[in-house]
């Protein structure tokens, strides 16, 4: 858009100020020392270090509502109007910063299934393919 080159940061909408500071803090953090950043389209704003790796993890719906009833309990929303509604939500804000689709898998150097190898594993996974990156 072109309020993304010429407009000050501060005359931005909201929701842009955030997004570019989430920016900024990510890409000072990669900079600086080894993290872990879940979410927040960090793939995208550090596919062009060849020092991260990128992962997607998912799981089928039965697992998913599984996590949520654990973490969360129950709302008035049910588990399959919650699941869809955060899928939207993770969907548009990829897309919209992005200009990419949420979870394609290209977009990542591994796609893991929590839900069939459980979290161990996959931690598990993620540890020896960062230390045989490194």
């Amino acid at each position: 858009a072109f309020y993304e080159v010429y407009m000050p940061i501060k005359e931005r909408p909201v929701p842009d100020q955030i997004y570019l500071a989430k920016t900024r803090l990510i890409q000072n953090l990669a900079e600086k020392e080894s993290c872990v950043i879940v979410g927040r389209c960090a793939d995208y704003i550090l596919k062009n270090r060849e020092d991260c790796l990128h992962v997607f993890i998912h799981a089928d719906n039965e697992h998913r509502a599984k996590r949520i009833l654990e973490k969360y309990g129950t709302t008035d929303k049910t588990i399959s109007q919650r699941i869809k509604d955060k899928d939207n939500r993770r969907r548009n804000y990829y897309r919209f910063h992005t200009d990419r689709e949420w979870g394609v898998c290209a977009n990542y150097h591994m796609a893991l299934d929590s839900g069939c190898l459980g979290e161990e594993m996959c931690v598990d996974l993620i540890v020896r393919a960062a230390r045989d990156t490194d």
